[in-house]
């Protein structure tokens, strides 16, 4: 059977299974401005960015194995709502100007497919035996190169979420597929959306003029928005200010951001609608990057970034990572009022 604890997921023998042999996490995850913890061993395990060092620290708690479904804490957010209401509009019915004219029909435009760049596996690193697969929602362990790396049958399947989480007002998921659950367990439990091939070991990117290679990892990008603006946050402490290079486009921004120990984080933020990158602005603070995207319109953005399902409608305010959450009313551009009322 399979040990159900969140931080062992090791399979045992109930016919031999003694107090002790498990551990575990007792308490359940804490997310709080992109970083992430367990409640029960917040001072132990300092609280990490990225989601796969997240599921990677160790349990806290001791005690047999066991396959009943896990009865911990839901994960929670300390994050704070600073949005207030905006006056109420006049409901004087003779004093309100005459509604304007509908615009002629303009059809919306096709939205680009977006494609997430993927990390390959270095093949040329040794994996030891029990090594578990890197990608997101892959259970799989490494046997040896030629079941898990090499060969075509069923160990060597990776079945993964190639898209980050998306968490938002209080349903989990992935940004690459429908399926939104409720409960953290349930959410670990969602089966991968794409078959690929392993990864054991993150591939390095080449030396170059004599220093040392570099580390490609993952930032935390979280975000929350106003009618005119949207303020991006990338958890990069430390970012080297001098070799980050940031480039604000009209539909995308592209990262390149320097860390500490020879890291680098590249990513591209496909943006959910056009900004002015003329009015927008970086901002570098000692655990952070502040982005400060001006809209080209007043429309609410569903998420930061062109998903390939809808997330439904997000209304302004302030909240994490997935969006806002406090407004009264969507507001949408002549384009997406039409489609709307169709």
């Amino acid at each position: 059977m399979k040990c159900s604890r969140n931080g062992c997921g090791q399979e045992f023998d109930p016919a031999s299974n003694p107090e002790g042999s498990c551990t575990f996490h007792s308490g359940g995850p804490v997310f709080h401005e992109g970083l992430k913890s367990w409640s029960c061993c917040a001072e132990t395990n300092k609280p990490v960015l990225d989601f796969e060092s997240f599921l990677a620290l160790p349990g806290c708690t001791t005690g047999a194995h066991t396959a009943e479904a896990p009865k911990a804490e839901p994960a929670r957010s300390t994050g704070i709502s600073n949005y207030k209401d905006p006056a109420p509009a006049p409901t004087n019915a003779d004093s309100a100007p005459a509604p304007p004219p509908p615009p002629p029909t303009i059809p919306p435009p096709q939205p680009k497919p977006v494609v997430y760049v993927e990390e390959p596996d270095d093949l040329t690193v040794p994996v030891a035996p029990g090594t578990q697969c890197l990608r997101t929602g892959c259970k799989k362990t490494f046997i040896s190169d030629e079941a898990s790396r090499l060969g075509d049958g069923p160990e060597a399947e990776c079945q993964y979420h190639p898209a980050p989480p998306l968490f938002r007002e209080g349903s989990k998921g992935y940004m690459c597929c429908k399926r939104k659950v409720l409960e953290f367990e349930e959410f670990l439990k969602i089966e991968g959306c794409k078959k690929g091939r392993h990864m054991f070991v993150k591939k390095k990117a080449p030396a170059a003029n004599g220093e040392a290679v570099e580390e490609l990892v993952t930032c935390r990008v979280d975000y929350y928005q106003t009618p005119g603006q949207v303020h991006a946050s990338v958890f990069a402490k430390k970012a080297d200010k001098e070799k980050t290079k940031i480039q604000l486009l009209e539909d995308k921004v592209e990262l390149d951001i320097s860390l500490p120990d020879s890291k680098r984080f590249v990513r591209t933020l496909n943006l959910y609608g056009p900004i002015k990158p003329e009015s927008s602005s970086i901002t570098f603070y000692g655990t952070k990057i502040e982005l400060l995207l001006t809209k080209q319109d007043n429309r609410s953005w569903n998420s930061l970034e062109k998903t390939e399902q809808d997330v439904g409608h997000i209304t302004f305010g302030v909240s994490g990572r997935t969006g806002t959450i406090g407004g009264k009313a969507l507001v949408l551009d002549e384009n997406n009022k039409l489609r709307s009322a169709a």
